[in-house]
């Protein structure tokens, strides 16, 4: 569960390829399975030639470390390519029109069964944030409505990719910290794990890990008292609780 794809700097998928390459490796994937429904607008011809230059341009990353790309618009039967599939990856952009595409294709709980039943699972951004129980952390603004906000639970908390503190002093509108606070007031049974650039979460043998460079993620849950920053270091199992 990757926070995001791009670093100024850096090439598409650049700064976390190694660890997508030795994620494939560990788990033996030769042919991942790409969701490119968060993609709306990679091209100016439409959705079908975004999804194509989407898995174009992810293909073009995993071909380098010899692990076979292709997406699943192409199958005339999405549900059937999950449960064939030997990994799902899910990329990044609009997480409510994924969301949408993902319950009307019947994906949401396919994939949510393929991998508790043990396929491996790796998204970025969107795709992150899907792992978790709603899309209701997203950033993005909510282009179309999809048939619900429940999303594959595949981890007991909530995921806010991109998260950053920064605060403009020329803003005037709300804080990231600021919509997450009113996300917890609202569901004080909800935890949200705020993972920032360059980090993502790998659970794996039951293991919850923040991984990547050294950044610190946010932890927001009812008593915002404790709010408490984690590092690479520090033991984050308590999430999966």
């Amino acid at each position: 569960m990757i926070s995001n794809s791009t670093m100024r700097g850096d090439a598409y998928l650049g700064w976390c390829k190694d660890m997508v390459a030795e994620f494939c490796k560990r788990h033996k994937v030769k042919r991942v399975l790409f969701v490119p429904y968060a993609g709306v607008s990679l091209s100016d011809g439409g959705l079908e030639a975004s999804y194509n230059a989407y898995e174009a341009k992810v293909k073009a990353v995993y071909a380098e470390f010899g692990v076979e790309l292709y997406s699943v618009h192409h199958e005339n039967d999405p549900v059937k390519a999950v449960y064939e599939a030997e990994c799902v990856a899910v990329g990044g952009g609009n997480t409510f029109h994924l969301v949408r595409e993902l319950h009307r294709q019947g994906l949401m709980q396919a994939i949510n069964r393929r991998t508790m039943s043990g396929m491996p699972y790796m998204g970025w951004s969107a795709g992150s944030n899907v792992a978790g129980p709603t899309l209701c952390t997203t950033n993005d603004m909510p282009i179309v409505e999809p048939a619900s906000f429940d999303c594959m639970n595949l981890v007991p908390f909530q995921i806010n990719p991109h998260y950053t503190d920064f605060f403009d002093p020329k803003h005037g509108g709300e804080t990231r910290d600021d919509r997450l606070k009113e996300y917890i007031m609202v569901n004080p049974d909800a935890t949200v794990a705020a993972i920032r650039e360059a980090t993502a979460l790998l659970l794996e043998g039951g293991k919850l890990r923040l991984i990547g460079r050294d950044n610190k993620m946010k932890v927001f849950h009812t008593n915002m008292a404790n709010t408490k920053e984690y590092g690479l270091e520090d033991d984050i199992n308590f999430l999966m609780k």
